[in-house]
């Protein structure tokens, strides 16, 4: 931080200029350097105005209030989940508009199934259909069940993670129940849908609730009862649903349980290792099919 500027000696004209712009005139001082200050420049203070230098200065030293496990605080507003579900139904809206949309990016692993050839899907390097497929959707009950459970526990999740990390158990949720998917059901079984992310949240925030000491047998019921749901209704990929929820649940474990001295790096580390799992499940499977 610059000192403050020594008061004119006797004989000399004191600069009226502000010290960043000279070509204008300042008549307020900055209340911790005590250099002149133009209108532009001056940032209200608790006390007078502070020049842009001091308040930087300042803020180095400012502790920012960050989440349990490390995240910056994004309050109770959950606008990641939002834009989630915007993108989710944007998706939807373009599937209802366009007849090829669907089939171009759905989780298909190989179609017509080997020995055919050629084929297309996953399997013929479409891996593209593994997030894709997992932000659309088979109607309208199948996107209202999703988005309303991303929107019930969407919100607290991102308060109590942060908004990167809440997004990166989603996102690898995502990966990690279309994988599932796609490595063990039929090589031309069509499947999409977010339930694999959702997944991961419901099991992301059971290991949240459980480290923060929060009650959590009513969450394991529901879970329970949505999980056997998928074996007793027709048309519902269970695979995607425990591919979701172990993957969504391993990152959560590593965001959680990380410690405090090398979160951020243990952090990392935890997310990039469930990642290489589910790479490696993807490429056991491509190899199985070509």
């Amino acid at each position: 931080m610059t000192e403050p500027t020594d008061p004119p000696v006797a004989g000399e004209q004191e600069t009226t200029t502000c010290y960043r712009h000279p070509d204008r005139e300042a008549h307020i001082r900055c209340t911790r350097c005590n250099r002149r200050i133009c209108p532009d420049c001056m940032i209200d203070a608790s006390v007078g105005f502070q020049c842009p230098e001091c308040v930087r200065e300042g803020n180095k030293d400012v502790r920012h209030a960050r989440t349990p496990f490390g995240g910056a605080l994004s309050g109770k507003g959950g606008h990641v989940s939002k834009i989630l579900i915007g993108i989710n139904v944007a998706v939807f809206l373009v599937q209802l508009a366009s007849s090829g949309f669907t089939a171009r990016f759905e989780l298909i692993g190989a179609f017509p199934p080997p020995p055919n050839q050629p084929f297309t899907g996953v399997a013929d390097g479409e891996y593209y259909r593994l997030l894709t497929a997992a932000f659309m959707h088979g109607g309208y009950l199948h996107i209202a069940m999703n988005m309303y459970a991303l929107y019930l526990f969407g919100p607290p999740l991102e308060a109590a993670l942060g908004r990167l990390r809440f997004l990166t158990v989603y996102l690898v949720a995502a990966v990690g129940g279309t994988a599932v998917s796609y490595a063990f059901s039929s090589p031309d079984q069509r499947s999409l849908g977010a339930s694999g992310a959702v997944f991961g949240l419901l099991g992301a925030f059971f290991v949240v609730n459980r480290r923060l000491g929060r009650e959590t047998s009513g969450l394991l019921v529901l879970l329970a009862i949505n999980f056997a749901f998928g074996f007793v209704a027709q048309g519902i990929d269970w695979r995607a649903h425990l591919g979701g929820l172990i993957a969504g649940g391993l990152t959560a474990l590593a965001f959680a349980y990380a410690p405090p001295s090398r979160r951020t790096a243990f952090q990392a580390a935890g997310a990039a290792v469930v990642l290489l799992g589910i790479v490696a499940l993807v490429a056991w499977r491509t190899m199985q099919l070509t």
